[in-house]
């Protein structure tokens, strides 16, 4: 059996820092607001319901890790996700979650139709 290389330690860090940034509800959020198309950031700050602080702070770690692009008009930024996998991404895990969800309202059907015998 052949031993796979061992990955660098520099590699990790930067694909745990990837997936850090998906940990963040409000980040999410976001996401799927953008899903839609660009936005400026009043738009966000409404369909969130938070402040501005908080909605450019996101928006500032998504954009640095490249996930979205960021673009002016007048005073409004505007932005948009950059990199379409990012919702491949956050797909798979949902399906996997509702599959998993799935099977336990399943056992819970079994077990309560058990208990009634």
């Amino acid at each position: 059996m052949q031993i796979a290389n061992p990955v660098s330690q520099e590699v990790v860090q930067q694909v745990a820092e990837y997936f850090s940034i998906l940990s963040e509800p409000m980040r999410l959020r976001i996401l799927n607001l953008l899903r839609e198309g660009e936005k400026c950031v009043q738009e966000l700050v409404e369909a969130t319901a938070t402040s501005q602080a908080n909605v450019s702070k996101h928006l500032k770690v998504m954009l640095q890790a490249g996930i979205l692009s960021r673009r002016s008009e007048g005073t409004s930024a505007y932005y948009k996700v950059e990199d379409e996998l990012i919702f491949q991404l956050c797909n798979l895990v949902c399906d996997r979650l509702a599959t998993r969800i799935e099977q336990q309202a399943q056992h819970f059907r079994e077990f309560s139709l058990a208990s009634k015998d």
